[in-house]
């Protein structure tokens, strides 16, 4: 039955084909195709617009048209064929927004290091850019978080062994990425997940100091009282101060 009522619309010309709306949509109404993201049939979308903000092109808007009413059970039966079609999920857009968790194993010539101790990985989970996980993923339930900078992997010498064991790590830029789609995904994360504690960690520069604001405002915005530790590491990798002690 046709209905008016609001509808994804994507812009053919502005979509690159990168993926990362698909993981968004929890109807799995998205695909992609022929290299462009394509609403595969009215009826599986909802209309609620949780993939606009995931977006880096803005191909992705919500308008109002006459379209097929929406069928949660013919999504439920969609969903359902999917993950018995195969134990992994045939993945159609960019690999890096493929949702997978694995094993904590050690680096390649490392031998059968412990995982977190110096020369493995502590790594469990991928992705792990803030703008690509999906609130959705599997691994964000009742987890602990490690949102970081992205620029202190790199600085801190021991960042696998010291912060990232045992814990969901998301990546991003308070400088340069867009901080009100972080502010948006984590409120998301925070309301749906039951996240147990949040491990901020930043540089020293001041370009860094927003990552605070950013999960400060997100958790106002979820309405959670999450525990927040907070690490602040130096440009030479050093850690300089640690609140609350």
């Amino acid at each position: 039955m046709k209905v008016i009522r609001k509808i994804i619309e994507i812009d053919d010309e502005k979509c690159d084909g990168c993926g990362i709306c698909v993981p968004s949509c929890a109807e799995g109404a998205i695909q992609i195709i022929d290299g462009k993201a394509k609403v595969i049939a009215d009826k599986y979308c909802d209309g609620l617009g949780a993939c606009l903000g995931d977006c880096p092109k803005g191909a992705l808007k919500l308008i109002e048209r006459q379209a097929d009413a929406y069928d949660e059970e013919a999504v439920h039966t969609r969903l359902d064929a999917q993950k018995s079609a195969a134990d992994t999920p045939k993945f159609k857009g960019c690999p890096s927004q493929q949702v997978t968790t694995f094993p904590i194993s050690p680096v390649s010539g490392m031998g059968m290091a412990t995982a977190g101790s110096a020369g493995a990985s502590a790594l469990g989970h991928w992705p792990v850019q803030l703008r690509l996980i999906p609130a959705t993923a599997p691994f964000l339930k009742d987890a602990s978080l490690l949102i970081t900078a992205d620029c202190v992997p790199v600085a801190a010498p021991s960042f696998h062994s010291d912060y990232l064991k045992g814990k969901v790590v998301m990546l991003g830029c308070p400088k340069f990425d867009d901080t009100e789609l972080y502010i948006d995904k984590l409120s998301d994360i925070f309301m749906r997940n039951n996240i147990r504690e949040i491990t901020m960690m930043v540089m020293e520069v001041p370009c860094c100091a927003k990552m605070k604001w950013i999960v400060e405002r997100a958790l106002e915005k979820s309405r959670e009282s999450i525990p927040v530790h907070q690490v602040t590491i130096a440009t030479t990798g050093r850690v300089l101060s640690e609140t609350p002690d």
